[in-house]
């Protein structure tokens, strides 16, 4: 097989697990219950997916190195925003506060 060919075929194969997997849970559960320890857990899952997003960016500072002080400014801005949300229950003035305070952060900064 050609490289091209390879790839489209990989392309496919891999839709196809990601579509069998998505629907198995529509399959599963969609004319029953889900139980609750599993619907519990998937509660979960949004929040750990977003922390596993930010978080990388947030600390590491260049790629691969680890920055917790003060003079990361991503940090420092991360903290304004989680205060924001803590307070406001509000995601876009988190998002409006956190860009504001990074902004001034970096430009405060250099």
């Amino acid at each position: 097989m050609d490289r091209q060919l390879t790839i489209w075929v990989l392309i496919f194969a891999v839709g196809a697990i990601t579509y069998t997997a998505r629907l198995s849970f529509i399959a599963l559960f969609a004319r029953r219950d889900m139980p609750p320890l599993l619907a519990e857990a998937l509660k979960h899952v949004p929040v750990a997916m977003l922390t596993a997003i930010v978080v990388p960016a947030v600390v590491f500072l260049p790629v691969g190195v680890l920055r917790l002080d003060w003079s990361n400014p991503k940090l420092a801005a991360a903290l304004v925003a989680g205060a924001v949300a803590w307070w406001s229950r509000s995601a876009v003035t988190t998002i409006v506060v956190g860009m504001g305070a990074l902004w001034l952060l970096r430009y405060l900064v250099g």
